[in-house]
């Protein structure tokens, strides 16, 4: 048997294997292991702390222009190797060519955004606050600080974190998902042939141990989590309970309005690529249609039904597909059981997808485009983040029924609503208990230069990821106040609370 390769670690600048415990790494396409990644020690991961650590007070004192010259060069990086980076995320994450570049992209606008740091890290000054006093503001960086990714996004969610931590001075320890390593790893290296100090930047892979100990470990200033909700919630309360400043992004159940005067055909398109692109795996599908008045919800279903014969699911290769497999059998073993519950629970099955078998690739962790009708709210699989192809559809009465569904949920990632009434989606927005807001867009994921982040139990922590809500996350504000008084002028000592 030929002998697989091993993903190990990156640190302080060099490949680093560790291989005293491994996982395999499956291609989903197949469902064949192609190699096994290293799970790093305690040991290992406060290698790499030390690494960050020592290589701080410099990356600190580097001027934020020459930071910036770093990403430019890491931008341009990432684009010449766009084809081999997408490879990379279908062979272990199973996302179809066209759809792991579209992640790669997003990714790279937040290097765009970190580029601006002379900008984005000037702080304010006032001159004169008082008689002969100034003040201003700088945003100092924390320190080491620790990135905890998962699988569904391995280059655009560390590409969230990384670029701002740096360019704010910061040196980082990353902890990309086990499941799909390689083109994490990849960018690392990348980021070091942009120009990168050593121990700047470094990755560890591994399991719940290394997760530990960046947790634990007092020399980690932030953590920052993408992930489950918990585990998300298990991250910030340890996180806090060891002092960290901690944000923590978990789970989602986004929900999309449809109003009797949406336009149907605009509906359908919408929602087979916002509930099925990336085999449902992404925390902003969406994975619930409420149809509000008597009409709609037949429409809908007859219109979705029809055009979901069409959807192509296989392998990452063909980018003919629209979308492919599930990242492990396990997890496809899960959404089946979802998809199981509804029905013994009353829903109906408009399309099933449980069954499917793509020619070629049997053994692949494959699940088809799955619709479900008349699904209630206290049904299991409506509670649950299904986190795959799996569109369910819950039929109100009225938009005030639907919001408030929408309100009671106990996730607040993202939502958006299908209408041509500008006062039904000013209502909508103002109303909404959601993090993040579409209106006719069915996955509204901000820009780079804004911030994302949901509500509820969705986020942990006071800061939404990249954008400004970046800025203040990986720096503390400090505050300067100066006088310098004549030497002439001895003033006597003030007792009162000194004014302006």
């Amino acid at each position: 048997m030929e002998k697989l390769s091993t993903v190990g670690h990156l640190i302080n600048g060099k490949k680093i294997e560790d291989t005293q415990r491994t996982q395999a790494v499956y291609n989903p396409s197949n469902g064949i292991v192609s190699k096994q990644v290293a799970l790093a020690s305690k040991q290992t991961v406060e290698e790499a702390i030390s690494a960050a650590q020592a290589a701080f007070p410099a990356w600190k004192n580097t001027p934020p222009l020459r930071r910036a010259r770093v990403m430019f060069k890491f931008k341009e990086l990432l684009e010449q190797h766009t084809e081999e980076i997408a490879q990379l995320i279908g062979e272990e994450h199973g996302k179809i060519l066209h759809d792991a570049k579209g992640e790669l992209q997003r990714g790279i606008e937040v290097v765009e955004y970190a580029c601006g740091a002379p900008e984005l890290l000037k702080g304010d000054y006032t001159k004169n606050v008082g008689p002969d006093i100034d003040s201003w503001s700088d945003f100092v960086p924390l320190g080491v600080v620790a990135g905890i990714t998962p699988f569904n996004f391995p280059t655009m969610v560390p590409l969230w974190m990384i670029p701002m931590a740096l360019v704010c001075g910061n040196t980082f320890v990353l902890k990309p998902s086990e499941r799909d390593p390689s083109s994490t790893m990849f960018i690392g290296e990348l980021m070091c042939q942009a120009g990168l100090p050593n121990g700047v930047f470094n990755i560890v892979n591994g399991d719940k141990e290394a997760v530990d100990t960046l947790l634990t470990d007092s020399r980690v200033q932030a953590v920052s989590f993408v992930g489950s909700t918990p585990i998300a919630e298990y991250i910030y309360q340890t996180a806090a309970a060891y002092g960290k400043r901690c944000q923590a992004l978990g789970g989602a159940k986004n929900h999309a309005i449809v109003m009797p005067d949406a336009d149907l055909d605009n509906v359908v398109n919408s929602l087979l690529g916002a509930a099925f692109g990336s085999s449902g795996e992404r925390c902003m599908a969406l994975s619930v249609a409420v149809t509000v008045g008597k009409d709609i919800g037949d429409q809908l279903i007859s219109n979705l039904s029809n055009a979901m014969a069409k959807l192509k699911c296989g392998p990452y290769a063909n980018n003919s597909n629209d979308f492919g497999p599930l990242i492990t059998q396990a997890h496809k073993d899960k959404v089946v059981a979802h998809i199981t519950s509804a029905e013994q629970q009353g829903a109906t099955i408009i399309v099933d997808g449980r069954n499917i078998s793509v020619s070629g690739f049997e053994e692949g962790f494959y699940v088809g485009a799955t619709l479900i009708d008349h699904v209630k709210p206290d049904m299991d699989s409506y509670k649950a983040e299904i986190f795959g192809p799996v569109l369910q559809v819950i039929r109100v009465e009225t938009m005030a029924d639907a919001l408030q569904l929408i309100n009671n949920h106990e996730y607040g990632n993202g939502t958006c609503i299908y209408t041509r009434d500008g006062e039904a989606a000013r209502y909508f927005c103002d109303n909404v208990m959601v993090g993040m807001v579409g209106v006719n867009v069915p996955l509204p994921v901000p820009v780079a230069y804004h911030s994302f982040g949901g509500w509820k139990r969705s986020l942990f922590g006071d800061l939404h990821v990249y954008g400004q809500d970046g800025i203040r996350f990986y720096t503390r504000r400090k505050t300067i106040t100066q006088r310098w008084p004549s030497s002439s002028l001895r003033e006597g000592a003030q007792f009162s609370m000194p004014n302006l």
